[in-house]
């Protein structure tokens, strides 16, 4: 099994096309963990239009407060099945 893991914050410049890529690459991954640390800008709004649009099995989690890049990997991480 292969899982993707993202850490987002204020990503809405790249979030697409990191995601594009992702799902084009030659071995399909078989998850998508993303954890988002509070962003104020269209991150997590992007992320749900490219699941509803792709339907890959992406899921999204949003912290409720901002606990800093570290510790949203490490979260992240926690959150995959393989």
């Amino acid at each position: 099994m292969i899982s993707v893991v993202m850490a987002t914050f204020d990503g809405e410049k790249y979030i697409k096309k990191q995601l594009k890529s992702i799902i084009s690459q030659t071995k399909k991954v078989d998850e998508i963990i993303i954890v988002d640390d509070c962003s104020s800008d269209n991150t997590v709004k992007l992320i749900e239009q490219f699941k509803n649009k792709y339907n890959q099995n992406l899921k999204l989690y949003i912290n409720k407060v901002n606990i800093g890049y570290r510790k949203n990997f490490k979260k992240a991480i926690s959150l995959c099945e393989s």
